[in-house]
C-alpha cells in the first residue's frame, strides 16, 4: 500500500505533468482537418520552455512570482493559443497560411457577410460560443502557470524543472545544426516565428517593397489580332472553379450532367469547346492574383507584388485589345465601391453592382445572380449595332463561398430585366437553401451547376453571337471544399466558331471537348501569350 505520503507526491507530480501538458499543448495542437477541431500530435513547444525556464531564473534571483505577473502571462499566452488556432485552422479551411496584412484587411466583408448568411440566434451562440471559449482559455492556463510555479518553493523541484526546461531548450536549438539527432522533428514549428514572418512581410508591404521582383519586360508586347477576325473575345472568371471541380467525384457528379448540357449548347450552335488545366498563382482566394496574372502575363502571386504592379504602368490585355479597334469593358457585378485599380488594367467601361442596376430578390451576400449580369451586359453593350467588337472581362460571384443560396435558373431571358425576374416560389425555395458550414461541397458543385446551367441557356438564345468566349477558374475552392495538399489547377474552356482558333489550340496542348487532360499545359500568366499567339496567326 501506499503510504500518505507517497500518493502525495504522485498527486503533486500528476498535477505537475497535466498543467506542463496543457501549457505545452495550447502552443502545439493541430487541427483535424478540415473540421475547426483540434488534436494533439504530441510535439514540444519551445517557447513554453522558455518561458518556464525564464520564471526558474527569475524565482531563483528576485523574490516570489506575483499573481499580477501570472494574470498577464496567462493572457499573452491565450492570444498566442488564439494565433494558433488561425495558423492551424487557415490551411485546413482555405488551402494557405494566414496572411496577417492581406486577411486583416477584409475581416470586417467576411463577418458582415456571414451577418447576412446566418440567422441572428446563430450569430449570438456563436459570439457566446467563442467569449466562453476564450474565458476557459484563459483560466486554464493561468491554473496551469500557478500549478508549475507553486513547486518553485520547493528548491529540489526549482532545479529539476530548470534542468528539464533548459535540456529541451538546448534540444530545439541543437536541431539546427548539423548533427546525426534529428531533434527538431520532436519540436511544433515555433508560433513567434511564424509571426516574426508576418511582421517582416507588412514592413516590406508599408515600405512599398515587392516580395518578388517583376520583370521589366512587356510579355504582352509582340502581337495582334489578326486570327480572330473582329470577334468579341469573353473572358470569364469563374469563381472558385478549381480542378476540384473534376478530382472529387461527389462534385464532379452533380456538375456532370451541367457540363454536358453546356457541351451540347456548343455543339447544337455549330460552335466548338477545348479544355486544358493551367495552374493559378494563388489558392481558396485572393482572385485579384490569377485576374492580374491573366491581364498582364507577368507572375503576380504575392499581395506585395499585386501592390507595386498597380502603381506601375504597364501593358495589359485590355490595351492590346484596344489598339486592335476593340472595346475594353468590364463585366464585375461584386463591385460594390469606387475600384482605383481599373485604371491600372485600362477599361473603357467598368460595370459594377451600381451600373447594372439589380433590382430583384437578393441572393445571399453576393446579392446578384450571374445570369442577370450576363443579361444586362448583353442588353447595354453586346446588342448594340453597329459598334466595336468587344473585349470584355467577366468575373462572376455567384460560385463565391458560402455558395449558397444560389440563385434559380431563369430559362426565359427577357424576364431577368423586368420587375419580377422569377416566380415567388422558386425564391423562396432557393433562399431556404442556406449552407451546411461542415459540408460544402453539395452547395459548392450546385453553384457550378448553375453557371454551366445559364452558359447553355445564353449559348442557345445567341445562336449567331460570333465570339470566342474563355471561361477559366481563377483559383480552386477553399481547402474545406477541396481536400488537403491538392494541386492548384484550375480548368479553362475556350468556345468558338472559329476552327482555325480551335485547332491551333488543340496544338497548343488543349484537347475537345469539356474534359482536360490531367496535367496543366502552362501557368496563369504564360496562357494569355499562348492565346494572343493563338490569335495573331
Amino acid at each position: 500500500m501506499f503510504s500518505a505520503v507517497n500518493l502525495r507526491l504522485i498527486q503533486n507530480y500528476t498535477s505537475l505533468a497535466l498543467a506542463l501538458f496543457v501549457l505545452n499543448f495550447a502552443l502545439t495542437f493541430h487541427n483535424v482537418w478540415p473540421t475547426l477541431g483540434i488534436t494533439t500530435r504530441f510535439e514540444l513547444s519551445v517557447e513554453i520552455a522558455i518561458l518556464i525556464l525564464a520564471l526558474t531564473l527569475y524565482s531563483r534571483l528576485m523574490t516570489k512570482i506575483s499573481p499580477h505577473i501570472l494574470t498577464l502571462l496567462a493572457l499573452m499566452l491565450t492570444v498566442m493559443t488564439l494565433a494558433r488556432y488561425i495558423e492551424v485552422t487557415a490551411p485546413a479551411l482555405f488551402g494557405r497560411s494566414v496572411n496577417l496584412y492581406w486577411d486583416a484587411q477584409y475581416l470586417p466583408d467576411v463577418a458582415k457577410m456571414l451577418a447576412e448568411v446566418a440567422n441572428p440566434f446563430q450569430i449570438v451562440m456563436v459570439l457566446a460560443g467563442a467569449l466562453f471559449g476564450v474565458t476557459v482559455i484563459f483560466f486554464a492556463l493561468r491554473f496551469a502557470l500557478v500549478s508549475v510555479t507553486r513547486r518553485f518553493s520547493d528548491p529540489k523541484e526549482l532545479r529539476m524543472l530548470s534542468l528539464l526546461m533548459a535540456i529541451l531548450t538546448l534540444g530545439y536549438f541543437i536541431g539546427h545544426v548539423n548533427q546525426p539527432i534529428h531533434t527538431l522533428k520532436y519540436y511544433s514549428l515555433p508560433l513567434t516565428k511564424t509571426y516574426w514572418g508576418q511582421v517582416k512581410f507588412i514592413s516590406s508591404v508599408m515600405a512599398n517593397e515587392a516580395s518578388d521582383v517583376i520583370p521589366p519586360s512587356e510579355p504582352l508586347s509582340d502581337f495582334d489580332l489578326s486570327g480572330l477576325n473582329g470577334s468579341d473575345v469573353i473572358v470569364q472568371f469563374i469563381e472558385s472553379y478549381g480542378a476540384t471541380a473534376y478530382d472529387t467525384a461527389s462534385i464532379a457528379e452533380i456538375i456532370a450532367p451541367a457540363q454536358q448540357n453546356f457541351y451540347n449548347s456548343v455543339r447544337d450552335t455549330n460552335r466548338r469547346v477545348v479544355s486544358a488545366f493551367i495552374e493559378s498563382p494563388t489558392f481558396g482566394g485572393n482572385s485579384w492574383l490569377a485576374h492580374a496574372s491573366f491581364m498582364t502575363g507577368l507572375d503576380i502571386n504575392q499581395l506585395s507584388t499585386y501592390n507595386l504592379l498597380m502603381t506601375q504602368q504597364r501593358t495589359t490585355l485590355s490595351d492590346k485589345f484596344a489598339a486592335q479597334g476593340y472595346q475594353p469593358i468590364a463585366l464585375m457585378p461584386g463591385l460594390q465601391a469606387d475600384w482605383p485599380e481599373g485604371a491600372f488594367y485600362g477599361f473603357d467601361s467598368i460595370y459594377g453592382a451600381e451600373e447594372i442596376a439589380y433590382k430583384g430578390p437578393e441572393f445571399g451576400w453576393w446579392r446578384i445572380p450571374d445570369q442577370y449580369s450576363l443579361t444586362q451586359l448583353h442588353d447595354l453593350e453586346i446588342s448594340k449595332h453597329p459598334r466595336q467588337p468587344l473585349f470584355l472581362l467577366f468575373n462572376t460571384i455567384t460560385p463565391h463561398m458560402p455558395f449558397r443560396p444560389t440563385p434559380p435558373y431563369q430559362p426565359d431571358w427577357s424576364r431577368l430585366l423586368t420587375d419580377k425576374p422569377y416566380d415567388q416560389q422558386v425564391v423562396e425555395e432557393s433562399l431556404s437553401l442556406l449552407p451546411e458550414w461542415t459540408n460544402l461541397q453539395p452547395a459548392y458543385a450546385g453553384t457550378l451547376a448553375y453557371t454551366f446551367t445559364y452558359l447553355s441557356g445564353y449559348l442557345r438564345n445567341y445562336p449567331d453571337d460570333d465570339f470566342v468566349w474563355i471561361i477559366l477558374g481563377d483559383h480552386q475552392p477553399l481547402a474545406a471544399v477541396s481536400g488537403q495538399d491538392v494541386r492548384w489547377d484550375v480548368p479553362v474552356h475556350i468556345v468558338s466558331n472559329n476552327n482555325k482558333i480551335i485547332e491551333d489550340l488543340l496544338q497548343k496542348g488543349f484537347v475537345e471537348g469539356m474534359t482536360p487532360t490531367s496535367q496543366p499545359i502552362s501557368n496563369m500568366h504564360d496562357l494569355p501569350i499562348t492565346l494572343l499567339s493563338v490569335f495573331s496567326n
